[in-house]
């Protein structure tokens, strides 16, 4: 298994044990299964982010790739420097 792989695993089971096995996506606010769980830099390495603990956070697989797509995630205007949730 990969470093990245070892990385999500660890903040996944992390995220679960904290909220009692419900772990939101960063980008939708569902709940994320296992198995479509990829890491999200939350401030993009493109714009000076970083691969440390406090810059990633678990989305789908889709979610992430739709925000890539995008270029940008709206901030949400009721909790600055979160992400906009979709309805």
């Amino acid at each position: 298994m990969s470093r990245l792989a070892l990385t999500r695993d660890k903040i996944y089971k992390t995220v679960a044990r904290q909220l009692h096995g419900q772990v939101p996506c960063w980008v939708c606010g569902e709940h994320v299964l296992p198995a479509a769980a990829t890491l999200e830099h939350i401030r993009p390495l493109s714009e000076g982010g970083n691969s440390h603990a406090e810059n990633l956070a678990i989305s789908h697989e889709v979610c992430n790739g739709q925000r890539h797509a995008l270029g940008k995630v709206a901030e949400s205007a009721q909790s600055p420097g979160q992400v906009q949730r979709r309805s």
